[in-house]
């Protein structure tokens, strides 16, 4: 990992208990001014709700589940919702008020009863005795620890139990000093349906489990006292095709201002003019006025740069004019202004561009003095969609070599964490990653600072269904009354996002197929859209709609999933695509869903070059391994071989996101009987399968990439023993040619062809030893590749990501288990037990081997390795800074330890 990617991690980890981007403690030195404090710990957490509340704190009445849809085709079409009508009292009514802020018709907007349902229940009241419930630290993903179901249904949820009410308390402290101030409550992601109570008032909610949100705490709190935050969260059952996770998954925090106030994602910047010498850079900020009296302000924003390691740096490079403003009680005011910056450094996705970055901070004066100060870190680049080529950053083409991923990080669950997701990142990005689709809704705001700091470009996606649902409780319940709320608060949080370069309101969609009815719903999405921001496009995912339906034309690309490559092995679509929307720029939103387990090997391997998962052909369903030949995929997928034909041989294609960079749990397609996908690049625990350098031969030309499979320990004596019999061998290289060699025996120098991606010998016979490869690259020695045969497992090795991290709780290292022969080279087939411990003032988070039939509960220091391989996930207990001692034992085998340091 790089100095710059270093800084980057410990800048992001800082977010947790600093105000600003600014020093530690800066902001609080600000008298009445802005103060954003984490409340990630001292929750007291509890699964279930007390006895006899029989429904009377439901969201809503929700449709009856006569029998689950678990495991259904991952692309099935979605289906008109279940209508149901409110048979006793919920509290939708008082909730609703929540979205006011971003309905923008004011006649629209809820008006909230009177009362304060749940008062009267004992969790909610502020005497009710917590000490026996758990106390937790956010982010908290309760379901992640299992244990898993290894029966029934919910597969397609990863086989772990992510339903039922889940009640989180927090007492908060209040000095008097604060009476006169702002006080809210910040909640990034809680999953879902929450309802939140501050001394036994319901202030509101939130159901959509992705969105962020805000709630005013003000006129509910003691001032110069305890306070008691109460939050109820209700995720349903079949509420989604994946994983969603539980709980408060995200972070939380308690931001304090003065009356007076830039407003909740207040600002707005956009670069509307770059140049080499100069850059226009405007804001819009909106102010509010909560107070009871008028005020008389001035509002001046400064811009600074900031450098590697995100902090600003020197002095400001310019600033906006100052602008007296009047507010009335009560009231908001929209501020426009302008700046110049000279020489800008602009933001780009690298090798060829640096993601250099600025930050905006707006001041609010009063009388002399400052009340509020806003920080708005955002980037100056220029987008160009050129419907012959693609995307164009800054004037320089880039195409799209991206990944979808989900929000789950593996073992980790859905609590979101710097350090995991910026390990994925990097891999992605050493893959020759430059994009990531947030599919299939808003990430984490960590998520988005990362990809701006790394230079990653992003499509930004807001739902998974509109009105038709693809599961029984999914968003489609909440669609017609949350569209527009969830939709402006996503853009307002993520706009100044200099990473995000393409908005999008769907995927795979059920209104695909409802005609204009569908394309009336789009157009209302998209009117939204452009009332909040028309400096990217907007797009919506299809893996159905055909070029000459009315959806298409509302986007302003298009988006197409596996049509491209073909589904079903239709023909391509983007041809068609093409003559009916000559000047939109077109590209895979979701391409490949190619299926592998990392290091199963199945035989006959087929001479083609995509074959759907069948049994005996890719797929075991005894042992529900998928061949790691990299050949195969979900019936409406392709191999990533058959996508890069298709691809270029329609070169105006901008480029695809494949699905998946990472696995994630659920959707384990084609066997749900197992827990966790089995379509990333990188398997679940982050180990890398074959398909990882199939990706890079491609992706990173510049790179000379060999990688030879399948592995060469096929031994007569082992229950996989193969002498004598044909074993095809494969090559992943960005050379043009290669010689194949078994125990120094050439089996030929072959070349590729037009459209091939990969280097096959399909009739080489196996004898043990040890297969190498040469690769030419225009007549010249490019790369080399090598297997040899291992001898028995003899013992475990450990191999830490980073050796230092931080004792702040939150910091991680993966450390990496390999079973090895007597010459330390990993043995592909070992499966043995591990048992890790740990000395010192840490713990095992979890453990992982990537295996998606591994039934074992990720908090387990037990784990089989699987093909060789398995993952242990430590960290340092907080403010405790010492020496961590790993330690790694299996039965015969001889043991491992590595040591790390906490600071």
């Amino acid at each position: 990992m790089t100095s710059a990617l270093k800084a980057t991690r410990r800048a992001l980890l800082t977010t947790a208990t600093a105000a600003s981007l600014w020093p530690k403690g800066a902001v609080a030195r600000v008298r009445n001014g802005r103060e954003r404090l984490s409340l990630n710990d001292n929750w007291r957490f509890r699964l279930g709700d007390p006895e006899g509340l029989d429904g009377a704190l439901d969201y809503d009445i929700r449709p009856d589940i006569k029998k689950s849809e678990d495991g259904k085709e991952a692309d099935a079409r979605p289906v008109d919702a279940t209508q149901v009508s409110a048979t006793r009292p919920v509290l939708k009514p008082w909730i609703l008020p929540t979205a006011n802020p971003f309905i923008f018709d004011s006649d629209k907007r809820h008006v909230r009863p009177e009362g304060h349902p749940g008062a009267q229940v004992s969790w909610v009241k502020s005497t009710f005795d917590d000490s026996g419930w758990e106390t937790v630290a956010l982010p908290h993903d309760w379901a992640i620890k299992g244990p898993f179901l290894e029966t029934g249904p919910y597969g397609g949820m990863g086989r772990l139990k992510t339903w039922g009410a889940a009640w989180y308390r927090r007492r908060l402290d209040i000095p008097a000093s604060d009476k006169g101030r702002c006080l809210f409550l910040d909640i990034d992601g809680a999953m879902s349906y929450a309802t939140i109570w501050c001394n036994e008032r319901l202030v509101g909610g939130w159901p959509y489990g992705y969105n962020s949100f805000r709630l005013d705490l003000t006129p509910h709190l003691t001032y110069g006292g305890a306070n008691h935050i109460v939050i109820r969260l209700d995720n349903p059952p079949e509420s989604a095709r994946w994983y969603p996770g539980a709980g408060l998954y995200r972070n939380v925090w308690l931001v304090k201002t003065d009356r007076v106030h830039v407003a909740h994602w207040g600002t707005q910047i956009t670069t509307p003019h770059i140049s080499q010498d100069e850059a226009t850079v405007d804001i819009v900020t909106r102010i509010d006025n909560d107070g009871t009296e008028p005020a008389a302000i001035t509002i001046v924003t400064r811009l600074y740069a900031m450098d590697a390691k995100g902090q600003s740096s020197g002095r400001a490079v310019s600033e906006t004019a100052r602008q007296s403003v009047q507010l009335a009680a009560k009231s908001s005011r929209v501020i426009k202004a302008s700046a110049t910056v000279l020489q800008p450094r602009l933001w780009g996705p690298p090798p060829a561009q640096s993601p250099n970055r600025y930050v905006a901070v707006t001041s609010l004066m009063q009388g002399g003095r400052q009340i509020d100060r806003y920080e708005t870190p955002f980037g100056i680049r220029s987008l160009r969609f050129d419907a012959d080529k693609g995307l164009y950053v800054n004037d320089h083409f880039v195409p799209l070599q991206g990944v979808n991923n989900h929000h789950d990080l593996g073992a980790l669950g859905a609590a979101f964490n710097v350090r995991a997701a910026e390990r994925q990142l990097e891999m992605l990005m050493e893959m020759g990653c430059n994009a990531l689709r947030m599919s299939h809704n808003p990430p984490a705001p960590e998520l988005l600072d990362l990809c701006d700091r790394m230079g990653i470009l992003v499509l930004d996606e807001v739902f998974d269904c509109w009105e038709k649902r693809k599961t029984p409780l999914d968003f489609h319940l909440i669609f017609p009354d949350w569209h527009e709320a969830d939709l402006r608060s996503m853009l307002r949080r993520d706009r100044n996002h200099p990473s995000i370069v393409i908005w999008s309101v769907g995927n795979e969609v059920g209104e695909q197929y409802s005609g204009e009815a569908g394309a009336r719903i789009a157009r209302r999405l998209v009117t939204i859209l452009r009332e909040e921001d028309t400096t990217r496009p907007v797009t919506n995912a299809m893996n159905w709609a055909q070029a000459d339906m009315p959806l298409p034309a509302e986007m302003d690309v298009i988006s197409l999933n596996y049509q491209g490559a073909g589904i079903r092995s239709l023909p391509s679509k983007f041809p068609a695509f093409r003559a009916k929307f000559p000047n939109k720029i077109i590209f895979h939103s979701e391409s490949a869903a190619a299926l592998s387990s990392r290091g199963e090997y199945q035989f006959p391997v087929p001479g083609t070059n995509s074959a759907p998962v069948r049994p005996g052909v890719g797929g075991d369903p005894k042992t529900r391994q998928v061949s790691a030949y990299e050949l195969f995929a979900a019936d409406f997928g392709s191999s990533a071989d058959r996508n890069w034909a298709a691809q270029d041989q329609n070169p105006y294609v901008a480029g695809e996101f494949v699905w998946t960079g990472w696995d994630y749990l659920g959707e384990p397609t084609p066997y749900y009987e197992a827990r966790s996908s089995y379509f990333g690049i990188i398997d679940l625990a982050g180990f890398k399968k074959d398909r990882f350098w199939l990706y890079q031969s491609r992706w990173r030309p510049e790179v000379p990439v060999a990688h030879l499979l399948p592995h060469w320990n096929w031994a007569s004596n082992t229950q996989n023993g193969r002498e004598g019999e044909v074993t095809p061998v494969h090559l992943f290289t960005n050379g043009d040619e290669a010689e194949l060699f078994i125990n120094g025996k050439s089996q030929g120098r072959i070349k590729k062809r037009p459209f091939e991606y990969r280097l096959r010998w399909d009739y080489v016979i196996y004898e043990p030893g040890e297969i190498r490869a040469v690769v030419y690259k225009d007549g010249k020695p490019w790369a080399e590749a090598r297997r040899q045969t291992t001898g028995t497992a003899h013992a475990l090795a450990l191999e830490a990501d980073r050796s230092v991290i931080d004792a702040d709780g939150n910091d991680l290292s993966f450390v990496t288990l390999r079973i090895v022969d007597d010459k330390g080279e990993t043995v592909p087939f070992a499966r043995d037990t591990v048992t890790f411990t740990l000395e010192g003032p840490g713990e095992i988070v979890a453990t992982d081997n990537g295996d998606p039939t591994d039934f074992t509960a990720f908090p387990s220091p037990r784990r089989k390795a699987f093909n060789g391989l398995a993952l242990a996930i430590v960290r340092a207990k907080p403010g405790q800074k010492g020496r961590l001692t790993l330690r790694a034992q299996a039965s015969g085998l001889t043991g491992a330890q590595i040591t790390l340091a906490t600071h």
